[in-house]
């Protein structure tokens, strides 16, 4: 789902409800509000891309951790320029075999990312463990597993900087080519902003 909170809010950042031949923006908008645009077209670097083995031994997935994309989002929005809220939350199977006494427990999570300006965006995220020991255990698991999956699900609606990227095969086939030298974080300086190591593509 996306939008704006507000019906009659007929100016966004991205458009969603907006009618630019009604409204008319200062000088110091449009330049704000391309220069975010220039942010979420940015393709993530190779130093943000990880792989896990796909399922049932298929091709690697290709993703961005969940820290890392909420860094990227303090980075293009601001630290108070974007918020996160859990729109539903729904155990969808919790399995206990009597035998092992494991648990098997699948959990799905809506989540919207609301902007400063009211727009937001919705998705779902899943999370799900098998053989799990303890019940209370495997469903804290998932639940951080759905909103963290959901969260960045949502996020990488704004663009590509945001992990919207990942889903370009020919992008995702080339960027992981790229080796990524490992650097001691105690020499190495901290950058005034993560955005200058992004890559253009």
């Amino acid at each position: 789902m996306h939008g704006t909170q507000l019906a009659q809010q007929s100016f966004s950042l991205f458009g969603s409800q907006s009618s630019f031949a009604n409204d008319t923006i200062s000088e110091e908008t449009a330049k704000k509000i391309a220069t975010l645009q220039v942010k979420l077209n940015r393709k993530l670097g190779p130093e943000y891309i990880s792989q896990r083995p796909g399922p049932g031994g298929g091709p690697k997935l290709t993703y961005v951790e969940g820290w890392k994309v909420i860094n990227l989002a303090n980075e293009v929005f601001g630290f108070n320029g974007w918020s996160s809220s859990i729109v539903n939350l729904t155990t969808d199977f919790l399995d206990c075999n009597e035998e092992t006494r494991r648990f098997t427990v699948g959990v799905t999570a809506i989540i919207r990312v609301t902007l400063r300006d009211g727009v937001f965006h919705e998705d779902v995220g899943y999370g799900m463990l098998e053989n799990g020991k303890g019940k209370g255990a495997a469903l804290d698991k998932c639940k951080k597993e759905a909103v963290t999956d959901g969260l960045k699900r949502a996020l990488r609606n704004f663009g590509n900087v945001l992990g919207n990227c990942l889903y370009d095969k020919s992008y995702t086939a080339e960027i992981v080519k790229i080796k990524v030298e490992q650097v001691s974080l105690i020499v190495y300086p901290k950058p005034k902003s993560m955005l200058l190591y992004l890559t253009h593509f």
